[in-house]
């Protein structure tokens, strides 16, 4: 047996404490930066098929407009219509509307570089605004990050959907973006933080299941509003995102800081004392004080917080802040959540129906990680990453096949086989939301000590957006070259998450997060780099 396979877990639940009714009111409030996620996820896919929607209006300037003209003549645009003072996105970029519509083949209906620009522009101010929510979580703490997250948020709704032109839009799409960045990376270091180790799992997949109420949500807001003929359906859409954004900023203000980011900042020690009391539940809370302590004498600034985190202790934490958040998105869920009403029009549904069907997708992925909330702390994330992909990988294999052999250039699916693809691809939902979705979270929550929590943290959500920004573009191209072979590959990247797991990450349930270190030390692999560190002053002493 490898080594790593015997190991036992280390104390579990080592402080006094209870679930108490306040912790479980706080984590809530905080939680709803998932909604906002989910939401402005969901709406991006289908916005674009609302009606007007393509039809927003840019108001060019003069220069541009001279420019616009000699773009018109070489592109043999008669009607002129790109040399105007307003030119709709449907004007400005036909061809891309005349791909859409006169694509024969099943698999290229979705490949609009317009569609994938659109939403990747999410991912890039997200990624963006996570780096900059390091300094301000270190320096000011998780909430007051989370409510500037929230005002962001609520500012690029606003604006995205009130703005008369197509800068607004994308100006509020970044605003959006920003917002969500700050929100990821504040809000599920304070749900671990907060949460008590026996517990942690539990309470931090609330954010998965706010990100998947967020989806689930927004197919409902498309859905009443897609036969809107104006408009205020897809403005209604981008604007319902301004309900949650205010949410989150208004809670924000009222829930405590955590006694990490107290102890952390040197801020108020009495503080941190009462906030320790008030949501364990109990007063015997010396045990956790003295270990948040012990972890606040190794504060740096951030700058160092991203400098400290590449020396050979925290290796192992780094490859997981670089490869967990990675693998979440090789591994498909996000590219099939995201194309997913475009996928099933493809396989054989009506365009009437699609959206309807995104609802059940929804509703399986909010099942699937309710599931996991109750039995993370009990069976391990180790377990439950393994099952959840092995199911992913049957699941796309077998869709692979079904498009392989029933779905043909030019030919729809068969009602039968259709229905059959979207079962199995609720099956693969299901294993993504009891395992790498919530889990994907979680994990790279929990590992990080104190000193490099925050830098941690940030890196863990630029890589997810980076690589969202990635596979957003990609994808289109990705499954009109390979078609049905696009799933294989998936399933590919699969095998392999399944095989890293099982061989590098130990299991962090019921773990005290300040004693986390004591897990890598126990590690086959990883205890061999901490080791260099204890005997050298630098990774590289010995090449050097």
């Amino acid at each position: 047996m490898p080594p790593h396979l015997a190991i036992r877990p280390l104390e579990t639940n080592p402080y006094n404490g209870r679930m108490t009714p306040f912790l479980v009111l706080t984590c809530m409030v905080a939680s709803l930066g998932g909604v906002i996620f989910g939401y402005d996820i969901g709406i991006s896919g289908t916005n674009l098929y609302l009606h007007r929607f393509s039809e927003v209006k840019f108001f060019l300037p003069i220069d541009l407009r001279k420019r616009a003209a000699k773009l018109a003549k070489f592109f043999d645009d008669p009607a002129g219509v790109m040399a105007t003072k307003e030119a709709s996105l449907k004007d400005m970029f036909p061809w891309l509307h005349m791909r859409m519509e006169k694509s024969s083949s099943s698999y290229c209906r979705s490949s609009s570089q317009w569609m994938s620009g659109y939403t990747a522009s999410l991912y890039v101010a997200g990624a963006m605004g996570a780096l900059v929510a390091a300094w301000v979580t270190r320096e000011f703490g998780r909430r007051p990050t989370m409510v500037a997250g929230g005002a962001a948020s609520l500012a690029g709704s606003i604006l995205a959907a009130a703005g008369p032109t197509v800068w607004t839009l994308l100006l509020g799409r970044v605003l959006l973006g920003f917002g969500v960045g700050f929100a990821n990376q504040a809000i599920p270091l304070y749900l671990s933080e907060m949460a008590p180790p026996a517990s942690r799992g539990a309470i931090n997949n609330v954010f998965q299941l706010s990100y998947d109420i967020g989806l689930f949500l927004a197919d409902l807001i498309i859905f009443s509003v897609q036969r809107s003929r104006d408009s205020w359906g897809w403005r209604i859409s981008l604007g319902m995102a301004a309900a949650p954004s205010f949410s989150l900023t208004l809670g924000a203000l009222f829930i405590p800081e955590t006694a990490n980011s107290i102890i952390q900042r040197d801020i108020d020690f009495h503080r941190a004392v009462k906030t320790l009391q008030t949501i364990r539940g109990t007063t015997d809370i010396l045990a956790e004080l003295n270990d948040i302590m012990t972890a606040g004498d190794a504060q740096v600034t951030t700058n160092q917080s991203f400098y400290r985190i590449t020396r050979c202790k925290y290796r192992p934490q780094l490859i997981m802040a670089i490869t967990i958040p990675f693998f979440q998105q090789v591994i498909g869920f996000n590219l099939v959540a995201f194309y997913i009403p475009i996928l099933i029009q493809n396989i054989g549904f009506g365009k009437n129906s699609f959206l309807m069907s995104a609802l059940v997708i929804g509703l399986t992925g909010t099942t699937s990680t309710m599931v996991l909330m109750t039995i993370v702390d009990r069976i391990g994330r180790r377990a439950m990453f393994t099952i959840g992909g092995i199911q992913m990988l049957v699941s796309l294999v077998a869709v692979g096949r079904v498009m392989m052999t029933q779905l043909s250039e030019d030919n729809e699916i068969s009602r039968g086989y259709a229905y059959l693809a979207l079962f199995l691809v609720c099956v693969y939902l299901m294993g993504f939301g009891w395992s790498w979705g919530p889990l994907g979270w979680l994990v790279p929550s929990e590992i990080f000590p104190l000193e490099i929590r925050s830098a941690g943290q940030s890196i863990v959500v630029a890589v997810w957006f980076l690589s969202a920004f990635v596979v957003a573009e990609t994808f289109p191209t990705l499954i009109c070259q390979l078609k049905a072979t696009s799933f294989f590959i998936f399933g590919g990247w699969v095998t392999m998450v399944i095989i890293f797991i099982h061989l590098f990450l130990p299991e962090t349930r019921g773990i005290a997060m300040e004693r986390m270190d004591q897990v890598w030390k126990k590690h086959w692999l990883w205890k061999k780099t901490i080791a260099v560190e204890e005997t050298q002053d630098d990774c590289f002493d010995d090449v050097t």
